[in-house]
């Protein structure tokens, strides 16, 4: 096929197994988590993720966000049109902007295994920001629940389809997230808004 010029359209290499395969370094960590989601101290417990947007005419883009697991805030978030490395490094550099952020002592961020958080860079960042790192078992999205959740409901309740540009998409995502962490009161955070039950153990420890 190769002496040929011959391209199978079926069964293409995956892209990010190959740049995983290609970089030694990618390093999977254990799970310190277990599913231990409210530890009730805000800001010990950070869950990222990365999930697919469609919107427009057939036009995918790709949201990646950091959730307090304690108080459900979204404490970081970052769009972009392509699923590079910058998509989860990015995230990371706006939860370091964030003021509102304070890091618990043994703060950890937890994720799935996927090449973004095994890559080194990524795990350098971590580090430089004195956090550890977690990591769910292989294929095991349980060990991810809150963070698959909000996702969820983000789908289901934010206006994404009807956006035509990576601009309104991004405008719509950031008033969502403005909306669920300041006025969406949740049952399992007694009734209060992510951020008032964020205040609420602040005020209680």
């Amino acid at each position: 096929m190769k002496k040929y010029d011959i391209v199978c359209p079926f069964r293409k290499a995956n892209p990010y197994k190959r740049m995983m395969k290609a970089t030694q370094e990618h390093r999977v960590v254990p799970n310190l988590l277990n599913r231990e989601f409210k530890q009730n101290i805000p800001g010990k417990v950070l869950l990222t993720d990365i999930t697919y947007l469609f919107y427009g005419s057939g036009k995918k883009a790709y949201l990646s966000t950091i959730k307090d697991s304690s108080t459900n805030e979204i404490l970081a978030y970052h769009v972009s049109d392509r699923i590079t490395m910058d998509l989860a490094t990015d995230t990371l550099l706006k939860l370091k902007k964030n003021r509102r952020f304070k890091r618990a002592d043994g703060a950890f961020i937890h994720s799935d295994q996927g090449s973004h958080y095994t890559h080194p860079d990524f795990q350098k960042m971590v580090k430089k920001m004195k956090l550890k790192q977690s990591m769910s078992r292989r294929g095991n999205c349980w060990d991810n629940a809150p963070q698959e959740s909000f996702f969820g409901h983000f789908k289901d309740q934010a206006s994404i389809k009807p956006c035509l540009t990576l601009h309104e998409l991004k405008q719509e995502i950031k008033d969502y997230i403005t909306y669920y962490n300041h006025y969406r009161y949740q049952w399992n955070l007694k009734k209060m808004t992510p951020v008032q039950y964020r205040d609420h153990l602040l005020q209680s420890a």
